[in-house]
């Protein structure tokens, strides 16, 4: 479940930063692995932030990790971090948003992702997202 505000008790393990990475009013979503947590669903470029390393920092690292191109820095805008509780563990996540001029060449980490695809935030509700996708989604673009 995700929060705009601290819950109590909230105890992150980790942070992690997200971007919808959007063009032309689509959204890029990243089919994962099979093996990988939560396999064989969609998410969005995302990653844990490393010691030491700002959100910024982690944001274009991930861009490069796992599409493979360097995003101009001062396109990404950050949105709103998150707090975010799971059974097992608490996490904040850092959102961030891009907007390009034209779909990039994506080459996907195979280790990692399986697939791509351009869908509207609408259609990406549809599909079998990562845990509480569908609520940042919601968030971002005011979707009921």
């Amino acid at each position: 479940m995700i929060y705009t505000k601290k819950p109590e008790k909230f105890n992150p393990r980790f942070e992690i930063v997200s971007c919808f990475v959007e063009c032309g009013g689509d959204i890029l979503l990243l089919h994962r692995q099979d093996h990988k947590p939560q396999g064989d669903t969609w998410g969005v470029v995302a990653g844990k932030v490393d010691d030491g390393e700002d959100v910024k920092g982690a944001m274009m690292r991930e861009f490069q990790e796992e599409i493979g191109f360097q995003l101009p820095e001062p396109k990404l805008s950050h949105f709103k971090k998150v707090y975010v509780r799971c059974s097992e563990y608490d996490f904040v996540d850092h959102m961030f948003h891009v907007e390009l001029d034209r779909q990039q060449k994506i080459v996907l980490r195979c280790d990692e992702h399986k697939d791509f695809k351009w869908v509207s935030p609408k259609d990406a509700l549809q599909m079998p997202l990562i845990e509480d996708l569908d609520a940042c989604i919601e968030l971002f673009y005011e979707i009921k």
